[in-house]
């Protein structure tokens, strides 16, 4: 019985850790290579239970690190979930627009965003602000993601020990 109640734990800690990891902001300091435009149609099922087909606009944003590597963000309202209540993404495509550089005069920003990259599945992270860097080397800590998980920490070790107090060891 242990086992079983060590494998849940453990499947449990591993699905809160994937979504915090998916869902807590990143930041990344890029150099801004553009914006593009791309038109998306998804079959959905409307209030009838009918097919249909919808087309939306879809924002993405072209960049490169510091050491060369692409990176290309999802510029995409969040709406409601997750809790970063970004409507604005026609002016973050103004923003990053005004960011663009090139590799001769590079000009660094700082983006931030929350998901992963799925290459096979055509997936990106979508961004939720970009902000003028220091520099190719500024230091970014995520004090936010310390805060967040600080807080779930002491609530985990105060869970933990109520289960103790009433079930003993």
């Amino acid at each position: 019985m242990r086992y079983v109640l060590w494998t849940l734990l453990a499947v449990l800690v591993l699905v809160i850790g994937g979504f915090l990891s998916w869902t807590l902001p990143s930041r990344d300091i890029v150099r801004i290579l553009g914006t593009e435009i791309a038109r998306k149609t998804v079959e959905v099922t409307n209030d009838r239970g009918e097919q249909t087909m919808v087309s939306r606009d879809v924002r993405y944003i072209k960049a490169v690190t510091p050491d060369g590597e692409t990176r290309v963000y999802r510029n995409e309202d969040t709406g409601w979930w997750p809790p970063y209540f970004k409507f604005d993404s026609a002016d973050l495509a103004a923003r990053a627009d005004d960011a663009v550089s090139n590799a001769a005069n590079p000009r660094w920003s700082v983006v931030t965003h929350y998901g992963w990259r799925f290459s096979f599945l055509s997936k990106f992270p979508n961004a939720i602000s970009i902000r003028p860097a220091t520099g190719p080397d500024e230091r970014l800590i995520p004090w936010f993601n310390i805060v967040v998980l600080v807080v779930l920490l002491v609530l985990a070790l105060y869970a933990a020990h109520k289960v103790r107090q009433r079930f003993g060891d």
